[in-house]
């Protein structure tokens, strides 16, 4: 039987082939290429200034090659890349042979998150220049993703206690044992002491800076994680990474990595997409843990749309029909009604109740009425039925809760889409591409470098997809070509109107962060910022 054989490693080539020739037209490697080449990494933030003494520095446009290529195939490590340096053809022809070595990559990604933001940010501008970007309806959410440091390396004071109070243990073991031994005994007992107080100091210096910082968790190794929840009850220490996606073509608009859970978080975000699309004109979906009265104040006085699930309640009635729920406000007189259509007053006085973990104090009125006492169905409506009957709070933020429910009860139809909106980049980014923890230490800054390269690899590879990579190219082409003559042009103040659409099409995308513009050549309009 034949077989197909290869070709002996000593032949020679008479006419051997160029790296250019190895790599197809249709690789992906020529879009990463043609992708950083169109961008101008200086006004994005990255150190282009060397010293002329000493070995040259790597160009950041190599790196950021480099690490874009990673990312798009599962490739995150700097030591990993630094050996696809050496051995990947594709690498090969995208950096040109260069090899920098593994701390050189990996100082890149720690020195630029800041820059990598902005690349980020390029990716959502030139999909909202092909009108990828619907925004109109968006969704948010978060995910955990987990940190450089065990369990074992996160502490809370009750922990602390626990190891404190064993160590005491110990210790009062090791004295009592010492009075009665002597020579080498004394001497292996004494040793044991000394190891003791070691670890004594190290667990009182980490309960004096969580009472210095204020914080409930410290974390040793990796400082800014902290211990979460991911699902059900497990959980891990991990950072959460707030994200922002557009329904259109579930393109991620914004993320923000964060250690905080959930329920503060939402108005920050709706700000920020607010400036990122230019306009409060869409419909916001969130799930409940976003559910927070000051969040839904911010979104509702930002003139968003925000749709957010509504918990359970806390505590029912004994008979649901009485639930805070069936108890009818009426704003002209500030009063309720109840379901036996007593009416319940408050003294006007406003009381602070705490708003859970990590949320301030928020404030409340209370509202009640003597009917309650000749009540002959006050054993339905509350426990409290030897005290002073129902009490009803009504929080500050009440009307901007009852907002969101009305939101809720018409708009239905548009919550249903949330999980398919928001869940995709997450399922893409840590189910197929096993990104679900952070590859960096040392602090959220790091974390947001890792986290900016996954959403740059997740909007490029979704835009190939829809676009097709020729039409892609071919836009990029063009940018470069264009960019070449700007340099020279970079402080045109005459601002030239192109009439062509087409010719807007594909040149309307030159963003520069440090003049806050769009910039052309001669026959292109310098336009607003991003």
């Amino acid at each position: 039987m034949k077989f197909i054989t290869g070709q002996a490693r000593q032949q020679t080539q008479l006419f051997p082939v160029s790296l250019e020739e190895t790599i197809n037209p249709d690789n992906e490697v020529r879009v990463i290429d043609l992708f950083v080449e169109s961008l101008s990494l200086k006004d994005f933030g990255f150190d282009m200034e060397y010293i002329e003494n000493g070995r040259p520095a790597y160009h950041p446009a190599d790196l950021f090659k480099l690490y874009i290529y990673g990312y798009l195939n599962k490739i995150r490590s700097s030591r990993d890349l630094e050996k696809e340096c050496k051995r990947n053809i594709e690498v090969m022809w995208l950096l040109k042979c260069l090899q920098p070595d593994h701390n050189t990559i990996s100082n890149f990604r720690r020195d630029n998150p800041k820059a990598i933001k902005k690349v980020f940010r390029a990716t959502v501008q030139i999909a909202k220049h092909f009108e990828l970007i619907g925004g109109k309806l968006i969704a948010g959410d978060s995910t955990k993703l987990r940190a450089q440091n065990s369990k074992k390396n996160n502490y809370n004071q009750g922990k602390v206690d626990r190891h404190l109070a064993y160590i005491e243990n110990r210790l009062e073991e090791y004295n009592t044992a010492l009075a009665a031994q002597d020579g080498d005994n004394q001497k292996q007992i004494q040793e044991e002491i000394k190891k003791q107080e070691q670890r004594k100091q190290q667990y009182k210096e980490i309960e004096k800076q969580i009472k210095e910082t204020g914080e409930a968790q410290v974390s040793t190794s990796d400082t800014e994680s902290r211990q979460m929840i991911t699902r059900n009850n497990i959980t891990e220490v991990a950072y959460n990474v707030q994200t922002t996606v557009d329904s259109k073509h579930n393109l991620p608009i914004d993320y923000k990595v964060t250690n905080n859970n959930d329920s503060k978080a939402m108005g920050n975000m709706l700000q920020r997409a607010k400036s990122i699309l230019r306009t409060n004109e869409f419909t916001a979906l969130y799930d409940k843990g976003y559910h927070t009265g000051s969040e839904l104040k911010i979104a509702q006085e930002l003139g968003i749309d925000a749709i957010v699930a509504i918990p359970d309640i806390a505590s029912n009635a004994p008979d649901e029909g009485y639930n805070v729920s069936n108890f009818k406000y009426n704003k002209d007189d500030d009063t309720y009604t109840c379901p036996e259509h007593q009416t319940l007053k408050t003294n006007g006085n406003w009381y602070g109740k705490n708003g859970g973990m990590h949320r301030s104090k928020i404030l409340v009125r209370h509202y009640k009425t003597k009917a309650c006492k000749d009540c002959p169905v006050l054993y339905l409506c509350t426990r409290n039925t030897r005290g002073r009957g129902r009490v009803i709070e009504r929080s500050e933020y009440a009307e901007y809760l009852e907002k969101n429910r009305e939101n809720v009860e018409k708009n239905g139809r548009f919550y249903k889409r949330r999980q398919a909106i928001v869940e995709h980049p997450y399922g893409t980014i840590k189910r197929q591409w096993g990104y679900d923890y952070i590859l960096t230490k040392q602090g959220k800054e790091r974390a947001s470098a890792d986290v900016g390269f996954m959403f740059i690899a997740y909007n490029l590879r979704r835009i190939m997809n829809i676009l097709g990579q020729e039409d892609f190219k071919k836009y990029l082409r063009i940018l470069v070509s264009h960019i070449l003559k700007i340099f020279g042009i970079i402080r045109l103040k005459n601002l030239i109107y192109s009439r062509s659409k087409l010719f807007r099409k594909y040149l309307s995308l030159y963003f520069s962060p440090s003049l806050n513009c769009f910039i052309f050549d001669k026959n292109l309009v310098i336009t607003g910022g991003f």
